[in-house]
Parts: structure tokens; sequence; C-alpha cells
């Protein structure tokens, strides 16, 4: 599944991007609970004057006449209007209306008084917003004619200039701070984007400065913890890079140590078939020539096999190890029978799934076939078989193992098996490579295996096992 592919982004642009717009976001909170602060602590300190005006008032009611009277306190009106920077009214009337005093319409609380608790609310008389404190007492001698309890009402009301005004320069002083605040904390930003980006600039800049042929590890220190992944996924990068620059100077070198004595030997031989005038001789010539050219054309067939395995990419797949070893030992019958090599398979009766290169593994496969028939001689058996061995906590490893009884190798040249090149003092009798196990090696080394060389069963013979892990569960599986 391919990933989707996105615009190239500046990662300090997008932080910039995602942060101002929030930082916005935030301000305006901050500004809206300012604006909400302020209108609460106007509202707390010109409420209680108000209130101190309606408690004024209240005190200076008299009821000793028979009826309602009043000594207005005009200082503190005239002082209280001041103070508010607008106008001041006032109402003072029993609860039913029969008596009234002041100006008689200043709208009434939208809640019921409750005796003794004042109560404070915005409306608008003349045309003009007003904020008025309400208060509601029993009268102690009750107004001539009224039965008690009587309550009467006071009411004191002004404009609202002055709590605007206050609101307004506190909203004001709330907003240059914030934009200063801003200002601030986007520089910081800016300059902090900028700091922390910087060690990626010097980790671009020291991969730019590299050599084409460098490939040695990142140097991590000094990397943030954010940025460390990224530098051990390069050096993961580097040291693949590096393996698959070995692998292909390894396969120059053999190729080149290869087929150098081979092509000179063939020029040599063509030569000598162009000057012989026998043709007898010149037949056989040409019949030299095409043996070395057919053990020329399966060096260079196994070299590029070998380079194959070590650099392509693997196709895996889940593959039944059983289907895959059936198919391999029914097409290596025929070799076998010409050789005179008795070859069979053991093998248990049940699905047996490895995730690996159908390709790659049948070819292994087939390489470690070819060498049991060609190198034990006729009269001998071959026999493939296959097995898992348990793992606790971990899938099982299966293996496939090519055993024969034929007269196997000496201690330090079995040691030696394996190795590029490397062919035994009997091998020498058989035309080869010595690329052939070697092969099988890097195969089962890329499928995370391992090849296992051993003397046969009794000592006798040689038993090269292929082991693979598993698949956790049996999944459908592709033939072999």
């Amino acid at each position: 599944m391919k990933r989707p592919r996105w615009p190239l982004v500046s990662i300090r642009r997008l932080l910039l991007m995602l942060l101002v717009p929030g930082m916005l976001v935030v301000a305006s909170a901050e500004l809206w609970l300012s604006w909400r602060t302020a209108s609460d602590a106007a509202d707390a300190a010109y409420d209680r004057s108000l209130l101190g005006a309606v408690k004024s008032i209240d005190s200076s009611i008299s009821t000793a006449s028979g009826g309602l009277g009043v000594e207005l306190p005009y200082r503190m009106l005239e002082f209280f209007e001041l103070t508010a920077q607008g106008q001041v009214f006032y109402r003072v009337a029993t609860e039913d209306g029969l008596v009234e005093i002041g100006s008689p319409d200043l709208p009434l609380p939208p809640q019921p008084l409750e005796t003794d608790r004042p109560q404070f609310h915005e409306g608008e008389y003349f045309g003009q917003a007003v904020r008025v404190g309400s208060y509601a007492r029993e009268l102690r001698t009750p107004v001539a004619g009224a039965q008690a309890p009587q309550r009467v009402i006071v009411q004191v009301a002004e404009t609202l200039e002055a709590r605007h005004d206050f609101r307004r320069a506190l909203l004001l002083r709330t907003l240059a701070r914030d934009l200063l605040l801003m200002l601030l904390a986007s520089g910081l930003l800016v300059a902090s984007i900028a700091w922390a980006m910087s060690p990626l600039n010097r980790f671009r800049q020291e991969v730019e400065a590299r050599a084409p042929g460098d490939l040695t590890p990142m140097d991590p220190e000094g990397v943030p913890a954010e940025v460390l992944p990224l530098v051990h996924a390069v050096n993961h990068h580097i040291g693949r890079s590096r393996e698959q620059a070995e692998a292909r100077r390894r396969f120059v070198d053999d190729a080149s140590h290869q087929l150098r004595t081979p092509l000179a030997t063939l020029s040599t031989q063509v030569a000598y078939a162009q000057r012989e005038p026998d043709p007898v001789r010149q037949r056989e010539a040409l019949g030299t020539i095409r043996q070395q050219l057919d053990r020329t054309i399966q060096q260079t067939n196994q070299l590029l096999a070998l380079a194959r395995a070590d650099e392509a990419p693997l196709a895996l797949q889940p593959v039944d190890v059983l289907r895959l070893a059936e198919a391999t030992t029914r097409e290596a019958w025929s070799a076998a029978r010409e050789q005179g090599v008795d070859l069979g398979l053991d093998a248990p009766e049940r699905a047996m799934p490895v995730l690996a290169d159908a390709d790659l593994l049948r070819e292994a496969l087939g390489n470690l076939l070819q060498n049991a028939i060609r190198h034990t001689g006729a009269g001998t058996r071959v026999t493939v078989h296959l097995r898992e061995q348990p793992r606790a906590g971990a899938p099982a490893w299966v293996h496939i193992a090519v055993v024969d009884d034929g007269p196997g190798l000496p201690p330090e040249e079995l040691a030696r098996l394996g190795e590029r090149f490397f062919r035994g003092q009997r091998a020498h009798a058989v035309p080869g490579s010595g690329l052939g196990l070697a092969f099988v090696r890097t195969v089962a080394q890329r499928h995370g295996g391992e090849l296992r060389l051993a003397p046969g069963e009794g000592g006798r013979g040689l038993c090269a096992t292929l082991v693979l892990p598993a698949l956790p569960a049996v999944a459908p599986t592709a033939s072999g």
C-alpha cells in the first residue's frame, strides 16, 4: 500500500501556522474574560455606591406625621452624581403604590423583592440605560389608613457612563498588555523554533559535506531525543548501503578472479584451434573449448545468482516447504538416476509454511541436491528430511536437511565448507566453482535463518540443513 504524498511544508511555517492562530484564540478568550472581569468589578464597585445611596435615603424616611416623609440627603446625591458622572434618579414608595416620592417610572426589578435584601438590575428610563438598585423593608409604623405590615420600596438609579468608561479603560489596558505579550511570545516562539531546528540544520550540513563514498555512521552526539530516531534510521540506511556496496565490490572481485583465467584459457585454446591444420586435432580442441565454455557459463550463472541473493529485494510470501521440497526433489530425480544415486524425501504429511522468496528458496534447495548428487557417487543415498523444531514463546524453526551417505569431508575441510570458491580435495574431480553452498548460506541469512553443515548419520556423508523461521500460524500458502 503506497503512502499518500503530502506537499512539502516547512516545519517552521507549519508550527507558526498552528501556534499563532492558537495564540490568537487564547488571547481572544483572555480578552473576553477580562471584559467579563472588568464588568463584574465595575458592577461590584458601583453597586456598593448605589447601595450606599439607597441606605442613606432609607435612613431619612419617616412616618411620624401619619404619612410618608423623606428628608433627602442632597449633598450625598450631588456627590453621588459626580462619582457616577451622569444623572441620578430616586424613588420612594409604599409597596401598594398609594404614596410615591421621586421618579415614579423607574423600572421595577425583574424578581420580587425580598425584605432587607437589595437587588440590582439594568433597565431603561426615558430612553437612557440605567442601573437600578432596589431595596424593600417593613415600616415600623404604617402610613395612616394602611394595614400592618407595610413595606416601603427605595430605588436609586444612575446612568451608565462611568461604568462604561471604567470598562473601556480596563479593556484597553488589557488589550495593550495582551498585544505586547503576544509580540513577545511570537518572538520567543520564532527564536525557539529556530534554536530547536538548528540540530537538523547541522545534521543536513554534515550529510551534504560528506564525500560520495563516505558510508560511516552519523554521530548521534548532541542530537535531541526527537531527532535521534531520524539519525538511527539514516545510520540504518547507511549500513544497508554499505552492505550493498560491499556485496557489489565482492561480486566484482569474485567475477574478475574467477572469470579472468577461464577467459584467458579460452582465448589460448581458440588461437590454438585456429592454427591447427589437422581436422581431428582441431575438433579435439573445439571440444575442449566447449567444455571450458560450459564451465565458464556455469560459473557466470552462479556468480549472478549469488549477486542476486546478496542484493535483490525479496518477494516474500507464505511458502509451503513440503510442496516446494516435493517439487524440487521430483525435478532432481533424472539427474540422480544418471549418477546412480537413490534420491528420496522424508517429510510429515502436513503443511509447513514459512515466509520466503519462493524462487530463491527453490534454487537454494536445488543447489543442495545438486551438490549431494554430484559428489556422493553411484550407489549412495540422498534424502531430503523436513521437520520442525519448537521454540518457547516464538514460532518454530523449519529444518530442510539434505543428507547423504557418501564419503563426506575431513573436519578441516568441513569447517571451511560454504566459503566462496572453496572446494574440498575430492571435489576437484567434479566440475564446479565452489559457489553453490555460499549461495545457500546467503539465502538462509537473508531469510533470518542459517545453513548448518555437519557429518551425516553415523559420521558418514554430509548433512546440509537449511534452517528457517516458520510462520506463527498456518496461512494460505504458495506452492513451490
